[in-house]
């Protein structure tokens, strides 16, 4: 899908929390191919609910790492636990602790820094357990050559492509692979598919979907939020919520769906119930 040069700038600046100051000068012994960044991001991190089938054991501290919101911090802490250059791999437990949206906002952080047009997007991804679309985020990278989007899902290790048997580029996913937030959404409200079956664990839904389409309309406007973090009209149930409400909840999901930037800025501006704290986007 072509996109216009303001776009394509505005996703190769950091945002409030993919900004990286004082650490970005570590960034300067990492590979610039995808492929070789991608490895050396996996060599940096462990997911936190693959650690112990890579054998490690985690306390409550090195758990609470998955809670530092902006990219920066999460730097900061890798480097408290291993000051090594970044090119250099670490044993599993110097490895920052990380999820799905950790690995996608490190990797828009990185590539940002570059000049790189990135975002991160929160959906669903098919390819975790059988019929269903489990809660999910994984980052869009510029190809300049193709002029389009790739959809990367840099968590996807050596180890865990095998045992999800994953038969796909994880740094091109082909489509179907990832439903966009809006996209299941849309979905849903159309009887083309059950809500219980998107989710994570045991909660799922339409508030749970209706929380995606919040984030991934957020993460285009780069406020990358927690994957648990509720606020503003996700407080209230949807279907407690006013039909002028629930409208609002349709027009996010088509058009974060859609990949319709401007429109999704503006919305973002014009909707408070959708805005986040500004506490969490101070850095």
């Amino acid at each position: 899908m072509p996109e216009s040069q303001e776009m394509l700038d505005f996703f190769s600046r950091p945002g409030p929390l993919t900004g990286l100051g004082e650490y970005q000068k570590h960034l300067r012994t990492l590979p610039a191919e995808l492929p070789a960044l991608v490895a050396a991001l996996q060599n940096l991190t462990v997911h936190i609910f693959w650690t112990e089938r890579y054998g490690l054991i985690l306390d409550e501290t090195r758990r609470s790492e998955v809670e530092i919101r902006p990219a920066a911090p999460k730097l900061k802490r890798l480097l408290e636990l291993d000051a090594r250059p970044l090119n250099e791999p670490r044993p599993l437990e110097l490895r920052l602790v990380s999820n799905c949206r950790d690995y996608s906002i490190l990797m828009a952080a990185i590539l940002r820094a570059q000049g790189i047009p990135a975002r991160a997007r929160c959906g669903f991804g098919t390819y975790f357990m059988p019929d269903h679309y489990e809660d999910h985020w994984m980052v869009e990278v510029w190809d300049a050559a193709g002029q389009r989007w790739l959809r990367v899902d840099s968590q996807l290790d050596e180890l865990q492509r095998e045992a999800l048997r994953i038969d796909f580029d994880p740094l091109d996913m082909p489509e179907g692979k990832f439903v966009l937030a809006g996209d299941a959404w849309r979905m849903c409200r159309a009887g083309q598919a059950d809500p219980d079956h998107f989710g994570i664990f045991e909660w799922h839904g339409w508030d749970f979907i209706r929380g995606d389409v919040f984030r991934d309309l957020l993460a285009l406007n780069k406020i990358e939020v927690l994957p648990w973090d509720s606020w503003g009209l996700l407080q209230t149930p949807f279907a407690e919520c006013t039909p002028e409400q629930q409208a609002l909840v349709d027009e996010a999901a088509r058009i974060s769906a859609a990949g319709d930037v401007a429109a999704c800025r503006k919305f973002y501006r014009e909707n408070e119930g959708f805005q986040a704290p500004g506490e969490w986007i101070k850095v």
